[in-house]
C-alpha cells in the first residue's frame, strides 16, 4: 500500500513496522486556540472509541488550563513548552494547531524529536508560510521516518467527493470547464467571534493573507476533484489592507485533464444576491451545481430536462480526516491528505500570487502526482496528457 501523491514505495507498514493493531489512539496537543475549539476537538468527540486526548500545550497556562478541565484532564498534562509534551512516551499523535508561520517550524520540531517513535503528527494547513519552507516539509515524513497528514478538510468534506465521483462516472458526461466564486467577508468577520478576529490574520507574517489562508481551501478542493493544474493566469484587485493584498482575484485555470474554469476568490465584501454564484461544472450532458458547502444538497440538471439533488452531510472533513489518520496508523489504509499533497496546493496559491505580479501565465504541477484515483486510470489510457 502506497502512500498516494508521495511517489515513495514505503508503505506505512515499512514505516511502523510492527504498529498494526487496534486501539485508542492518545493525542497530544499543541495549540489549543479556535481551531481546536472549533474543529478538531468536535471531531475528536465523535470519535472517543479511536482518540483519547491526553495532554495539551499551549503558551497560555491559563487557557490550556480551562481545556485541562473540561476535558478532565489532570493540570499535570498541560505544558507550555512544546518538548516537554513531547518527552512524553505515551502519545500516538500530536496534532498541531499554531498561526501559519509557525507550521513549518514546529511540525519540524516535531518530527525531527519524534523520529522512528512510532507516533504520527496532523499539521494544520497550509503545511508552511513559504514555498521554500514548504519544499523542506515535503521531506519531513519520510526524513524523519514518521507518518504526517495535513488537515485539509477540504480534500475530505463529503460533497467534495460526491462531486468527484459524480465527475468520475460521468454523470454529466465529459466536463467542459466550471466556475466557482467564493466571497468571503474579511472586514466584517473580523469584528465578531470568528477566525478572523485573530490578530496573526488581520496583520499575517506570510505571504498572501486571507487569499492563503483561506483560498487555498476551495483551491485544495478544485484540485481534488479535476486533478494537477497545468498552466494559470491571474489577476488582483489591489487593496490597502493588511489582510490580504487583493481584494479580490481572478484566476483562470487549465487542468492536466483538459478541463478549464475560473476561480474567483473576494475577501473583502458580500455577495448579496441568491442563490449563491457557488461551484457550477458544466458538461456535455448537463451541469452540477454546489451553492454552498454548508447547504447540504448538490444539484444536478441534465441537458434533457431531468433534474437531481443529492443530499450531504456539511462540515464532515474533520471527522473524516481524523477516520483516515486512524486508519492509517493501524494500517488499513493510505494517508489521505500528505506534505506532499498539500505542496501542490500552496504552490497554487503562490503561482496566483506569481502571476498577478509578473503578469503571466504560470505553469503549476510539473507532474501528474497530484491525479485522482480514477485519473491514475485514465493516464494508462493512449494519448492521455500526452
Amino acid at each position: 500500500m502506497r502512500i498516494p501523491g508521495t511517489g515513495y514505495e514505503h508503505t506505512i507498514k515499512n514505516l511502523w513496522p510492527g504498529v498494526i493493531r487496534v486501539r485508542k489512539l492518545k493525542v497530544g496537543i499543541i495549540g489549543v486556540g479556535m481551531a481546536f475549539e472549533r474543529l478538531h476537538y468536535p471531531a475528536y468527540q465523535k470519535l472517543t472509541d479511536r482518540y483519547e486526548i491526553a495532554a495539551l500545550c499551549d503558551l497560555d497556562k491559563v487557557k490550556a488550563d480551562m481545556w485541562a478541565d473540561r476535558l478532565k484532564i489532570s493540570h499535570k498534562n498541560v505544558y507550555t513548552e512544546i518538548q516537554d509534551i513531547l518527552d512524553r512516551e505515551d502519545l500516538d499523535v500530536v496534532d498541531i494547531m499554531v498561526p501559519i508561520e509557525l507550521n513549518f517550524k514546529v511540525t519540524e520540531a516535531v518530527a525531527k524529536r519524534l523520529a522512528g517513535q512510532k507516533k504520527g503528527i496532523i499539521c494544520e494547513k497550509p503545511l508552511a508560510p513559504t514555498l521554500e519552507q514548504a519544499r523542506a516539509a515535503r521531506d519531513l515524513a519520510q526524513k524523519y521516518n514518521v507518518p504526517i497528514m495535513i488537515a485539509e478538510n477540504f480534500r475530505h468534506n463529503q460533497e467534495i467527493d460526491i462531486i468527484r465521483d459524480l465527475i468520475r462516472t460521468k454523470r454529466i458526461g465529459d466536463v467542459i470547464y466550471f466556475i466557482q466564486n467564493r466571497v468571503v467577508d474579511f472586514p466584517g468577520d473580523m469584528l465578531q467571534d470568528k477566525f478572523s478576529a485573530k490578530e496573526w490574520r488581520q496583520h499575517p507574517e506570510f505571504p498572501g493573507g486571507a487569499i492563503t489562508d483561506t483560498g487555498v481551501h476551495d483551491l485544495a478542493g478544485l484540485r481534488h476533484i479535476f486533478g494537477p493544474i497545468d498552466r494559470l493566469q491571474a489577476f488582483g484587485r489591489p487593496q490597502a489592507s493588511d489582510f490580504a493584498p487583493y481584494s479580490a482575484v481572478n484566476v483562470n485555470l487549465l487542468f492536466k485533464s483538459g478541463v478549464t474554469g475560473q476561480f474567483t476568490f473576494f475577501c473583502a465584501g458580500k455577495e448579496m444576491q441568491r442563490p449563491l454564484i457557488g461551484l457550477r461544472i458544466f458538461g456535455t450532458e448537463g451541469m452540477i451545481y454546489l451553492e454552498g458547502r454548508d447547504v447540504g444538497t448538490i444539484n444536478l440538471a441534465f441537458n434533457d430536462g431531468r433534474k437531481e439533488q443529492i443530499p450531504y452531510e456539511a462540515q464532515k472533513g474533520y471527522y473524516n480526516e481524523l477516520i483516515n489518520f486512524y486508519n492509517a496508523l493501524t494500517g488499513s489504509e493510505p494517508i489521505s491528505v500528505t506534505p506532499e499533497m498539500e505542496f501542490g496546493d500552496l504552490k497554487t496559491v503562490h503561482d496566483i500570487l506569481l502571476s498577478i505580479k509578473e503578469g503571466r501565465i504560470i505553469s503549476v504541477d510539473e507532474h501528474t502526482t497530484y491525479r485522482p484515483d480514477y485519473q491514475q486510470a485514465l493516464a494508462e489510457q493512449p494519448g492521455f496528457l500526452q
